[in-house]
């Protein structure tokens, strides 16, 4: 995934660090590309100057609401027409592209199916809109890939929240297509429902599949993949692996648990350093606060190793997706 952050947004990126431009025309396109979008309503600005490329993989699409995330999905599902820039998914515009959607597959955040409807007919309804030749085997094939095959013959209307959202995932797989759009696909599921469809996920993506979802709850994104695209105020606040995000975040003393067979000389020893800021001795080990990783990884190894101490564990224990994105929208 490579990204172009707008003017006047703060993107976490070391200032040596060339900013990413969207693939030449030496490279292949990527299956979703958006270079200066932007939509607007009147004198709202949804989506503003937003540039960034993806590939096959599972991207996390996060951000508060009235970030413009689901304006963003509507562009890359061809329901809107950027007011500005470009939109282009499989190296077209998927605005009023018919070819387009056949490659596209879109689970929006509002129920929009008939309760009247069983969820055979539902699906098979969606295989036929999409010219499939064998619809019936097309559809009941999408509903045993989301685990409602106890379930298909009944009424939509029957289902629960999260039966609900699974019948929409096969609707929107029933065709195979190359770039699949979820928004907020895991509401009313339960843990097992999660699992199975995060597993899902990563199935579409190991087989080569380009799959964009928003969420608002961060745990999903983070067991689901380590990719992401921040939106604060129609803006791209930052993409790229979160892990990696947090590194970069200088400003914000990193946090790290240790464990060693003598925490308390160690944290006498650690103390002692510029690159540290706060040794605190906590009933499992120390906990050491540092803006400096990088040095402090170093420093470590080398203070343990003088003082005689053996390591048993070093870890970040705020490297998590909760801290970049909290970082991210409050700053």
């Amino acid at each position: 995934m490579t990204t172009e952050p707008a003017p006047g947004t703060a993107a976490p990126m070391p200032p040596s660090a060339p900013a990413h431009e969207p693939e030449t025309a030496h490279e292949p396109e990527a299956a979703i590309l958006l270079s200066h979008a932007a939509r607007w309503y009147g004198n709202v600005v949804a989506v503003n100057d937003v540039s960034f490329s993806l590939g096959p993989g599972v991207t996390g699409l996060l951000g508060p609401n009235g970030a413009g995330k689901t304006t963003l999905l509507h562009m890359l599902a061809g329901f809107l027409a950027p007011s500005a820039g470009e939109v282009r998914v499989l190296g077209r515009s998927p605005n009023r592209d018919p070819s387009v959607y056949r490659q596209i597959g879109l689970v929006p955040e509002r129920e929009a199916v008939y309760p009247f409807l069983t969820g055979l007919d539902y699906v098979k309804f969606n295989a036929r809109l999409q010219g499939m030749p064998d619809a019936d085997r097309a559809a009941r094939e999408a509903i045993a890939r989301v685990g409602l095959e106890d379930a298909m013959d009944r009424q939509i209307g029957t289902y629960s929240k999260g039966m609900r959202q699974r019948v929409k995932v096969a609707g929107s797989l029933v065709h195979n297509p190359q770039v699949l759009l979820l928004d907020e696909p895991f509401n009313g599921m339960d843990p097992r429902q999660r699992i199975a469809m995060m597993d899902l996920l990563g199935e579409l993506a190991e087989a080569g599949r380009t799959i964009l979802f928003s969420s608002h709850i961060l745990e999903e994104v983070e067991q689901v993949g380590t990719e992401i695209l921040v939106m604060v105020a129609g803006r791209l606040a930052a993409s790229g692996d979160f892990r990696a995000i947090r590194a970069l975040m200088t400003d914000r003393p990193h946090t790290i648990a240790i464990r060693s067979s003598d925490d308390r000389k160690l944290a006498t020893t650690l103390m002692g350093d510029p690159a540290v800021f706060a040794v605190e001795l906590t009933k499992t080990g120390l906990s050491v606060q540092t803006a400096q990783l990088g040095v402090f990884r170093r420093l470590v190894a080398r203070t343990s190793r003088d003082a005689g101490v053996r390591l048993l564990e070093v870890v970040s224990s705020d490297e998590s997706l909760e801290s970049v994105f909290d970082y991210l929208v409050g700053r």
